[in-house]
């Protein structure tokens, strides 16, 4: 797969490396406490965190991943975004937010820790950061390979110059830097993916070209239908519409999007209660049309490469069409998308790998009441001990050949109970301290469980991927009837210690930080959250 790049390419690559490195070094000058390194000082636009928020999701697993699912899958890949994004996006803007940052919370841990106690914070804290260790070393192991291929570069040496760019600019500006960087790469990754979208249809013959092609291909009619033979699980995903609506559209999609500390992060960094709701819901709207750049070219290279699936992994889709659609230059830009989806994914893994373990392990529960640069100290010894790790668990991916698989199954793991655990706790105020770490715990471990009989070939749920949406149906059943019956023989907290915390229970003490201009109608979270449901509904619609 190796790429024909040339000497202008590579000035493009140096360009792009060397911008994010100097915007670590501006962003530095802005960090003169903990504040302003793990959340940003809390004092950005929503447009700023809201590109930040959709381009920290827009890495290089859901490049290759969305690709590959849309090769092997099909249209059905759909469902990530329209139904497994999208909605749990707005009501993220909508209801959470604001319990999020008006209690003035620092991380998803910290929050669990004022609603239940140090134990379930903890236990969060940990799998947390164990999730986005593992997360960033498949960042790490999915460039590296596409690097390799593509440019010769060494395994190793892809590793390791990947690692430290992200490693430099993060450690310099903290969240700052990461989120700023996040907007730039969000444009550099179109500027990649576009070109390469529209060349391969000019190569298929258009979109009718397309999908008579799809129809002759292993996938046949069934690879150009979203919702069609759910009721059967006759289709290419082997899916029951119960799996897709409750596994993937509630509690996958939920869990990650409203409890993932690494994309609540970007809307904490907002400068106020509404710019914060608005985060997600700004970011929704492109998150609509990302599948016509990444699950569009899996499609396209399904129909070109007949090999696909069968000698080359499914992961290749994107290199293989930027192998042979893309002249020098427009090259260059491709190759600089990736790296940009690879940083800004992994960027997000390690910022809020870095807050949760500053915070929420070592200042919680090892070393309290030391002064504030004690701990900032602490965060960029972390974001370096965070990269090492990542480099360490790249390889874990290796025995993967859609890697979307296997960040689905660490959802199921980890967002999914967390989940659970989350919303029965905000709406139900006689829930527990005890009954939030033992449901927690319990729905981890039979997410752990299903997986595990599913693997050993005790239970057949047809594909991985489907295996991942019964599993994280699991852990939510779990964790909400483990919640009620320990609730039910445990201690709540008094109503007082509950205020600001769950649904019902304001905190008067808690001052009106309204901007000017929030009045209007293009900055309401309700409005704007509305009008991205219905522009899913309808593209659903196309493509029934």
């Amino acid at each position: 797969m190796r790429l024909d790049v040339n000497v202008l390419d590579y000035l493009l690559i140096a360009l792009y490396f060397a911008t994010v490195i100097g915007i670590g070094f501006a962003a530095r000058s802005r960090i003169s406490t903990s504040l302003d390194f793990f959340l940003a000082g809390r004092g950005l636009p929503a447009w700023v965190t809201g590109l930040a928020f959709v381009s920290a999701n827009l890495g290089a697993i859901e490049i290759l991943g969305m690709a590959a699912n849309g090769a092997q899958y099909g249209a059905m890949t759909v469902h990530y975004y329209w139904i497994g994004a999208v909605p749990a996006m707005v009501f993220l803007g909508i209801v959470m937010m604001p319990f999020y940052y008006r209690s003035r919370v620092r991380s998803v841990p910290e929050f669990l820790r004022r609603r239940f106690n140090g134990a379930t914070q903890l236990l969060n804290a940990i799998t947390f950061a164990v999730a986005q260790i593992l997360i960033a070393g498949v960042n790490l192991y999915a460039l590296a390979l596409v690097m390799e291929a593509l440019l010769g570069w060494p395994l190793p040496v892809s590793v390791v110059i990947s690692a430290m760019i992200v490693l430099t600019y993060i450690t310099l500006g903290g969240l700052s830097s990461a989120i700023y960087n996040e907007v730039l790469q969000f444009f550099v990754i179109l500027a990649g993916l576009i070109p390469l979208t529209v060349l391969g249809l000019m190569k298929v013959g258009g979109i009718t070209g397309l999908f008579d092609r799809v129809r002759q291909s292993t996938l046949g009619e069934g690879g150009l239908h979203s919702w069609a033979g759910m009721g059967t699980g006759e289709n290419p995903m082997q899916a029951h519409w119960i799996g897709i609506v409750f596994g993937l559209g509630f509690v996958l999609s939920f869990g990650y999007w409203t409890t993932n500390f690494a994309e609540v992060q970007r809307a904490l960094s907002a400068r106020n209660t509404n710019a914060a709701r608005m985060t997600p819901i700004i970011a929704a709207f492109p998150k609509i049309f990302i599948p016509l750049v990444t699950v569009l070219p899996g499609m396209i290279a399904l129909v070109l490469f007949s090999d696909l699936g069968r000698g080359q992994a499914y992961n290749n889709a994107i290199p293989l069409l930027m192998r042979d659609l893309l002249p020098n230059g427009v090259l260059g830009v491709a190759v600089t998308g990736l790296l940009a989806s690879f940083m800004a994914g992994m960027a997000a893994n390690i910022s809020g790998f870095n807050t949760v373990f500053t915070n929420d392990i070592w200042q919680a529960h090892l070393v309290r009441d030391r002064d504030d640069d004690y701990y900032v100290r602490v965060g960029r010894i972390a974001t370096v001990v965070g990269v090492a790790m990542g480099v360490g668990t790249a390889f874990i991916a290796a025995g993967y050949s859609n890697i979307m698989n296997y960040l689905q199954a660490l959802f199921s793991f980890f967002n999914a109970p967390l989940f659970a655990t989350f919303i029965v706790g905000l709406f139900w105020r006689r829930m527990t301290p005890w009954a939030g770490f033992w449901g927690l715990l319990a729905g981890t471990l039979a997410a752990f469980a299903s997986y595990i009989l599913y693997k050993s070939g005790y239970v057949d749920f047809g594909t991985e991927l489907n295996a991942s949406f019964w599993g994280a149906g699991l852990a939510f059943a779990v964790d909400v009837v483990v919640s009620v019956v320990v609730t039910l023989v445990t201690t709540q907290k008094p109503q007082e210690e509950l205020r600001g915390l769950v649904y019902g229970l304001s905190d008067v003490t808690i001052e009106d930080d309204a901007l000017a201009g929030d009045a209007r109608w293009y900055r309401s979270p309700v409005l704007l959250g509305t009008g991205a449901l219905v522009l899913a509904a309808v593209m659903y619609g196309v493509i029934i």
